[in-house]
């Protein structure tokens, strides 16, 4: 089974969380498109990954992971992109929020490394 985490490349880079409420509209088409993007985005420069889930009351969080803020600028502005932000807010969406952050830090543990991480979590702020 592939791993449905995100490559964890050494920070600083960029988080684009996008919180959504779907609509119940035309849940093909929505699928879809929304392979199409996620194909798309994998092509463009800078672009590190991508996390996504989605509820069965069609709550979605999809994070995607850039090297730097103008990556996430011309993501943003690529033709097809913006068609398809047309449409999910025309069809599939009742609600959503985004929100870019800068991540600082990152890390990570698998049960089948078994011991804790070296060096603890790194979020000893003491």
């Amino acid at each position: 089974m592939a791993s449905r985490f995100a490559p964890r490349p050494a920070p600083p880079y960029w988080a684009v969380i996008f919180t959504s409420q779907r609509t119940d509209a035309d849940g093909e088409g929505y699928a879809a498109m929304a392979e199409l993007m996620a194909a798309l985005a994998e092509r463009q420069p800078g672009y590190l990954g991508a996390e996504s889930t989605r509820d069965a009351d069609g709550l979605g969080i999809t994070v995607s992971y850039w090297r730097s803020e103008a990556d996430i600028h011309a993501w943003r502005r690529h033709v097809e992109h913006a068609a398809a932000r047309d449409d999910g807010r025309a069809r599939w969406y009742r609600h959503y929020e985004l929100r870019v952050a800068r991540v600082e830090r990152a890390y990570g543990w698998d049960a089948a490394d078994g011991a804790a991480p070296p060096g603890g979590t790194g979020w000893d702020l003491a």
